[in-house]
């Protein structure tokens, strides 16, 4: 018999330490202090006020919750002294069957890690999935974190713990994740299909029209066709488009979808995550054989991240008219054009006119997308509220000063171009911080032809700047720029700059980020509201309609663009039901 919220809020404090024994490693205090939150709301509310005890503890206290757990392979496991939940993980994971030499190699590591960090390496090795870790994913995390910074691998080690307690809730509480697991399990099948030269490397990359790009349109096109769209089609640029049509005729259609394209060597994630999930909620609702007053297009986005032509937003831009004929002109790096590349995926550039979208036809459009960065999974929360897509300028510059002996040349007397660059990247560190939400960034540093032995004369730079606001944002480039003309005559240096690239912020439609505080805050998960510091398919739809967007935690430090891209099944169970609630509360919304 499973447990329930019903019994766990009834009982008596004592008996409901009890009933929670064994989600966290012998510390009984955890849920002690939890209980304070009672009555739970939901299994996710009951996770949240766990995750609340421990980051309220002190630092002792939280080192005697790491401590609390065995090492991986280690004594405990040898000696057969393990919890009965460890020792299930830890089979599940294959550790109780080590090789001598992946026993040898684990022994090291944890002797390794526990030298530098002081506490047992932490890791929820039944995975994202639930299903368990590869003992090769266990060995090549170990390495990895043992590079991490002791304050930020503290952090990780809980944050492991947690996930280790989520998944012994679940098996407690008999949770349903199936909606999670189906959706994680998209994604799976979906990298299977990589561009050449990178499939033989193990690495996902997947750029607009290659071999690889036509598999997942073909396979995101079956998927949506299986669960009960009722037409699906590839339009004229790439763009895979599932329509389930509402209950009444003509009705007016909620918007959806993202880019199933990535970066090179990127992660699964990305993009991906906003199809799955609505096709998941088109699924459920055939399922139940129900219609919404509304229309529900799903778009798989063809392509949004600029990486085998210079044309981002490609696939959503086309959707609002924004197509430029000039890219078809454009060659990749094996002198292939647009064009080409078009015609030998059967698209016919005459139509793309054809596929522009009219606003008046469409209540809005909405979207779910990783967070790609730190965030919520520093705050342990899974869901976070967009508030605005940050709007962006990017800038390449040259600082020119004057090449000098690097011997000879007193520190006074100096014209140090790259001295002056160094100075202007901390001052847009600095500025960009006082605001909270911008950011500017020097990702380009070059000193051309620069000698060990040589004062650079010369150095290129960008800047990118970013607030989710265009005032803001305007105002950061005012200070910065400001401050590279008062670093130049300072220094007796000159530059020269070039605007590269303006975006327009694109603030939430105030009502349809309602909808979405709505559907999470009734899921019983703290609200959080961020912008998103990334662009998105989201921005171009803003353009001619209202959109707002949810966005769902990662793991590893929420990376994004990067092969440790992730979430978990539970995380991806909650976005897929805010979504339903959201589609609910719509139709709801529809009938009065």
């Amino acid at each position: 018999m499973s447990l329930t919220l019903d019994q766990l809020n009834a009982a008596a404090p004592g008996d409901a330490v009890a009933l929670l024994d064994g989600t966290y490693e012998h510390s009984p205090w955890i849920a002690e202090r939890a209980l304070a939150a009672r009555p739970f709301r939901s299994l996710a509310h009951l996770k949240h006020a766990l995750v609340q005890a421990v980051a309220a503890a002190s630092t002792d206290e939280k080192l005697g919750l790491i401590r609390a757990h065995p090492e991986l392979a280690g004594k405990a496991m040898v000696s057969k002294t393990l919890t009965a939940e460890s020792t299930h993980e830890q089979g599940k994971a294959g550790l109780t069957d080590c090789t001598p030499e992946e026993f040898a190699k684990i022994q090291q590591l944890n002797a390794d890690y526990n030298a530098k960090f002081g506490f047992p390496f932490i890791l929820a090795v039944r995975g994202p999935r639930g299903t368990g870790l590869s003992k090769r994913e266990i060995i090549d995390t170990f390495e990895r974190r043992l590079h991490h910074h002791p304050d930020f691998e503290l952090g990780e080690a809980l944050r492991n713990i947690h996930r280790i307690a989520e998944i012994r809730l679940n098996d407690k509480f008999g949770a349903d994740v199936s909606l999670g697991n189906d959706v994680w399990d998209w994604h799976e099948a979906l990298s299977a299909h990589t561009d050449p030269g990178y499939a033989e490397k193990g690495q996902l990359t997947v750029t607009y029209l290659t071999d690889a790009h036509r598999a997942c349109a073909a396979q995101i096109s079956g998927l949506m066709r299986d669960c009960g769209f009722d037409s699906v089609h590839i339009d004229a640029v790439g763009n895979v488009v599932g329509r389930y049509e509402g209950s009444t005729p003509n009705a007016k259609a909620l918007l959806t979808g993202s880019h199933y394209d990535t970066v090179r060597n990127g992660g699964k994630y990305d993009g991906r995550l906003g199809i799955f999930v609505a096709v998941a909620c088109v699924r459920e609702l055939k399922r139940q054989g129900r219609r919404l007053p509304f229309a529900f297009e799903v778009v798989g986005f063809a392509e949004e991240e600029g990486q085998r032509y210079k044309a981002t937003f490609l696939g959503s831009g086309a959707l609002i008219g924004h197509f430029d004929q000039r890219w078809l002109d454009q060659k990749d790096a094996d002198g292939i054009t647009m064009r080409e590349a078009m015609r030998h995926a059967g698209l016919d550039e005459a139509e793309i006119p054809k596929i522009q979208r009219d606003p008046a036809r469409y209540l809005g459009f909405v979207e779910v997308h990783i967070e790609q960065g730190p965030v919520l999974t520093e705050l342990d929360i899974p869901l976070g509220i967009v508030t605005s897509i940050n709007g962006g300028v990017r800038y390449v510059g040259e600082m020119i000063g004057m090449a000098s002996h690097a011997g000879t040349t007193p520190m006074g007397r100096r014209r140090d171009a790259a001295a002056a660059v160094a100075e202007l990247i901390l001052f847009a560190e600095q500025r960009a911080a006082k605001d909270g939400d911008s950011v500017a960034t020097v990702g380009m540093l070059e000193v051309p032809s620069g000698s060990i032995n040589v004062v650079p004369g010369r150095c290129k730079f960008s800047l990118d700047i970013r607030a989710p606001n265009d005032p803001q944002r305007d105002a950061v480039v005012r200070d910065v720029l400001a401050a590279l003309q008062e670093i130049a005559d300072r220094r007796g240096v000159r530059f020269v700059i070039e605007e590269a690239m303006r975006a327009a912020a694109a603030p939430s439609a105030p009502a349809w980020q309602q909808r979405w505080e709505k559907a999470v805050e009734s899921l019983g998960v703290p609200l959080f509201r961020m912008p998103s510091g990334a662009g998105h398919d989201a921005m171009k739809l803003h353009e001619v309609m209202p959109q707002a967007m949810l966005f769902v935690r990662g793991i590893n430090s929420g990376i994004s663009h990067n092969p440790l891209e992730s979430s978990t099944n539970d995380d991806i169970q909650l976005a897929v039901q805010a979504f339903q609630h959201l589609l609910d509360n719509l139709a709801a919304e529809q009938a009065h």
